[in-house]
C-alpha cells in the first residue's frame, strides 16, 4: 500500500479551515477535509478517465475522473488541482471552478473519505503521459459509454466517480463541443 507524509487541510461543514492532519491519519479517522476533482474533456465531448494505480492507499485499480487530490496547507485549491493534473496525467490545461460536492465513504481496508470536494473542469486535446505510480492507464470516453460501463460493473469505478455520474455532475460539467 502506498503511504504518504502529506498533510491535508481539515475543514468545518462550511469549508473553513480548522487545522491540518497527516493524510493517511485523516483517512483512517474519517476526518472532514478539503479535496478537489478535475474532470477534463476533449473537443469531441469525451471525458478523460484514469485507472488509479493498484498501489494507491485506497481505490487502487479503479477507474475514476481525470485527477483528484488534496491542497496543501496554504495552497489555493485551483493551484493544487493544476499541480496534481501535471503530476498525475502529465499535462496542463486551463481549468474552471464549478462548485463543491460533499463526499463520504468507507473502504474495505478500514480507510474512509470525508471530503468537501472542489470540482473543476478543463478542455484538452493534447498528449497524455500519466505517472504510472499514480495512474496505470487512461482512456477517453463518451458519457453514455461511462454510464453503461458503471451500470454493468460499478465496482470497477471509484465511489466518488460513481456518485458524480449518479448525480449527473459529468453532464453538467461538459464544456461545449468544439466542431472543427
Amino acid at each position: 500500500m502506498q503511504t504518504s507524509d502529506e498533510t491535508v487541510v481539515l475543514v468545518d461543514a462550511d469549508d473553513r479551515a480548522i487545522g491540518t492532519a497527516e493524510k493517511l491519519d485523516a483517512h483512517r479517522r474519517g476526518l472532514l477535509h478539503r479535496a478537489f476533482s478535475v474532470i477534463v474533456w476533449d473537443s469531441r465531448g469525451r471525458q478523460l478517465l484514469q485507472k488509479r494505480a493498484a498501489s494507491k492507499y485506497h481505490s487502487g485499480g479503479l477507474w475514476t475522473n481525470t485527477c483528484c487530490g488534496h491542497p496543501r496547507p496554504g495552497e489555493p485549491v485551483e493551484k493544487a488541482a493544476l499541480r496534481r493534473l501535471g503530476e498525475e496525467m502529465g499535462f496542463s490545461c486551463a481549468i474552471e471552478w464549478l462548485g463543491v460536492v460533499r463526499y463520504q465513504a468507507r473502504f474495505d481496508n478500514g480507510l474512509a473519505e470525508h471530503e468537501i470536494v472542489h470540482v473543476f473542469r478543463g478542455l484538452y486535446d493534447g498528449p497524455v503521459t500519466p505517472d504510472l505510480a499514480e495512474a496505470e492507464s487512461y482512456q477517453w470516453c463518451d458519457l453514455d459509454d461511462i454510464r453503461d460501463a458503471i451500470a454493468a460493473a460499478p465496482k470497477c469505478y471509484s465511489v466518488w466517480f460513481r456518485q458524480y455520474v449518479a448525480e449527473q455532475w459529468p453532464m453538467a460539467l461538459a464544456p461545449p463541443i468544439i466542431h472543427t
